[in-house]
């Protein structure tokens, strides 16, 4: 992922930091470390299974209270470790009503 993300800073946190992946309807919700992250992407450790769970799209949550998140889907799984870009206003289907990318960061 470095080469297709280049002049876009990752930061790297050394312990991890926790936060939880959860699907865009709610039917289900994964523990995370996240190791890494950028303005366009992460890294992330998953605690727990994966198999069968729908990750072409789904929620990081960056906030216990799930204020702070962002929108992702799945490049690349090697075994608990997954890189996950974030997708783009424009990604997202119109009219739904969801906060801006910059208000999600807040």
């Amino acid at each position: 992922m470095a080469d297709e993300n280049k002049g876009t800073e990752r930061v790297t946190f050394s312990r991890g930091y926790d936060v939880c992946i959860m699907a865009i309807d709610g039917t289900w919700r994964r523990d995370c470390v996240l190791n890494a992250i950028s303005d366009t992407d992460a890294a992330l450790t998953v605690e727990g299974s994966i198999q069968g769970l729908n990750l072409k799209e789904f929620f990081l949550l960056l906030s216990s209270t799930g204020l702070a998140y962002r929108r992702c889907e799945l490049v690349r799984v090697n075994g608990t470790e997954m890189d996950v870009p974030f997708l783009k206003g424009k990604n997202a289907k119109k009219g739904r009503g969801g906060a801006s990318k910059d208000a999600m960061m807040a």
